[in-house]
């Protein structure tokens, strides 16, 4: 058996993992860590902020389906990952973050950076309530066995976040180790549903006459992209995704209806809320995809009879009642329904078929709306800014976008056609997400442009993570919708109270940030604003042809109520009480 140190453990099984980069910021808690891999095949990248450094690899995962290592020292260095960790664990991505710790022989002494008031070294209660497990490690011996562990709850099941909790000491003490082999450790196939269960779905679903299928984050995680278009195919079902299944069918397709909720699709909401029979699929059903639970507005469950599907069983039933409760992946059930299906009835055509033709209708005065929002209007909408960076972005470009309101307008009215090209934080709705998001995603997927459209005030809090870009030379493009403030917060204030009630103060030509400044004290190549509709195009072109870091401010109206955003559904926050 070799003879290594804690940190070349963990170099070593990560490369067993086949993970191809490590991201993090060196410190003094982690230094044993990060030497073992100045001879290791991976990869570190060093963002500017430990938060950057979760969400790089939270974005990495989205678009490739495989997880990233995270390190960081101990304290400041590890709680300063929480609100990345978090994002990645509402939306169920996988990540293994590695945190220094005090070395074991002071634990409790309160040295420098130990949170230990209530209990020594007690920073993974911190991370506890974010992780599928968190795993402290007492001794160097521990290390492969954690490290096989943490990698298989990451990665199975409900995938999601691990924190791997390793005193300084532990990173250097050597041992006579065998480093396991993770695909010895872990399952090998993925849970079906109870073949009786899935019958009765199948029946339901051929006796429907108003079906809608309903994928949820659940069918990107299994990738289950072709099960959902067989099955909607077969039954000729409009398909209503979640955001965070944008992309699971081409949203050209034509029984692709967009989405339900708050910022939902007109059509996606009319349909889903008077189904007959709803499918979801690896889904959540959260205040924003229901219209926080207002009957008929986005879903009516019941009447609709639910068949929900989901790996989860906590999350089946949850929020609305079943009529058949499926535990299992969601490729392997949604392939298990379709087959049965099939075998009891035959594809439904497209001729002389009502429910199909209305779905064609609705989807057709939706997109009439949407282009009632894009004019060239200057300063601009958000929507306009879209439509020509669809124009531009090749079929398989990948978009990213944080929370604000170019999330509200991408994600409901910019158009993806293929599986994880469309990153965005769901759950946990973080600001600042993008920015080092894109980076992950080109990490991911070198082979295809990555844009990543920000609002000025989410950028601004990560916008530090640029600098990372630029170090590692990654060709991301940061498009910055600048609206001049925290508009949709803003809005949200001047709806609830009145204009003369808001505290939110607008970023002002004294205030405002220089972005083309910025992009030149970051080293960016390739920089410009555009105020005029007219020169989005080409500005747009030029900034993704460019080799490296790219940056493009769009000047974006700055008081429009919802900035190109459709508000079609409702959304549910409490008012002051009389």
């Amino acid at each position: 058996m070799p003879r290594l140190t804690g940190g070349e453990i963990i170099a070593r099984y990560l490369e067993k993992e086949g993970v191809e980069y490590l991201v993090g910021i060196p410190g003094h808690g982690s230094t044993n860590i990060l030497d073992a891999f100045n001879d290791s095949d991976v990869e570190v990248i060093q963002p500017r902020h430990e938060q950057g450094a979760a969400h790089l690899a939270d974005g990495y995962a989205r678009a490739s389906g495989e997880p990233m290592a995270v390190f960081t020292s101990i304290g400041p260095g590890a709680t300063n990952t929480v609100t990345g960790v978090a994002t990645a664990y509402v939306d169920s991505i996988p990540m293994v973050v590695f945190t220094g710790a005090p070395q074991t022989h002071e634990y409790g002494q309160g040295i420098l950076q130990e949170i230990e008031r209530q209990k020594p070294g007690d920073f993974p209660s911190v991370m506890e309530p974010v992780t599928k497990q968190s795993f402290e490690v007492s001794d160097v011996e521990m290390l492969p066995r954690v490290l096989r562990r943490a990698f298989q709850v990451a990665l199975s099941g409900r995938p999601g976040p691990v924190h791997i909790d390793v005193p300084m000491d532990v990173q250097g003490a050597v041992a006579d180790v065998e480093i396991p082999e993770p695909t010895a450790h872990r399952p090998h196939s993925r849970p079906g549903g109870d073949p009786e269960t899935v019958a009765e779905a199948a029946e339901l679903l051929a006796e429907a006459d108003r079906p809608v299928i309903v994928p949820g984050g659940g069918t990107m995680l299994a990738e289950a992209w072709d099960e959902v278009l067989e099955l909607a195919e077969h039954l000729k079902a409009p398909v209503s995704p979640t955001f965070q299944a944008k992309g699971i069918v081409p949203e050209d397709h034509d029984l692709f209806v967009g989405y339900a909720g708050w910022i939902g699709t007109t059509a996606g909401n009319e349909l889903a809320s008077n189904a007959d029979v709803v499918l979801a699929i690896g889904c959540r059903f959260t205040d924003m995809h229901t219209s926080s639970f207002e009957p008929g507005v986005s879903f009516e469950i019941p009447s609709s009879k639910l068949i929900h599907v989901d790996i989860d069983p906590e999350e089946v039933g949850k929020n609305y009642p079943v009529e058949v409760g499926i535990q299992g992946d969601a490729k392997v059930v949604t392939r298990q329904i379709y087959e049965e299906l099939a075998a009891r009835t035959d594809p439904v055509g497209t001729e002389d078929n009502d429910y199909y033709e209305e779905v064609q209708r609705l989807w057709d005065e939706w997109e009439q709306r949407v282009e009632e929002y894009v004019t060239d209007d200057v300063p601009m909408s958000m929507a306009r800014v879209l439509v020509s960076l669809r124009e531009v972005l090749p079929r398989e470009g990948v978009v990213v976008s944080s929370a604000g309101q170019p999330q509200e307008t991408t994600n409901p009215q910019f158009p993806v056609y293929e599986p994880r090209t469309n990153v965005s934080c769901g759950g946990f709705s973080t600001m600042g997400f993008g920015v080092s998001a894109a980076i992950g995603a080109k990490l991911a997927r070198p082979d295809r442009p990555v844009v990543d459209v920000e609002g000025d005030g989410s950028f601004l809090m990560c916008n530090q993570e640029v600098a990372c870009a630029v170090e590692h030379d990654v060709d991301v493009t940061y498009l910055v919708l600048n609206n001049h403030g925290w508009k949709s917060i803003r809005n949200l204030q001047v709806d609830k109270y009145g204009w003369d009630r808001v505290l939110n103060t607008p970023f002002d030509e004294e205030t405002d940030v220089n972005y083309m400044d910025m992009a030149d004290a970051f080293n960016v190549g390739y920089a410009e604003r555009v105020v005029k509709p007219e020169n989005l195009e080409a500005t747009l072109s030029e900034a993704i042809a460019h080799d490296g870091p790219a940056m493009v401010e769009a000047i974006v109206e700055p008081d429009n109520p919802d900035s190109g955003a459709i508000i079609t559904g409702k959304w549910d926050l409490a008012d002051l009480q009389e």
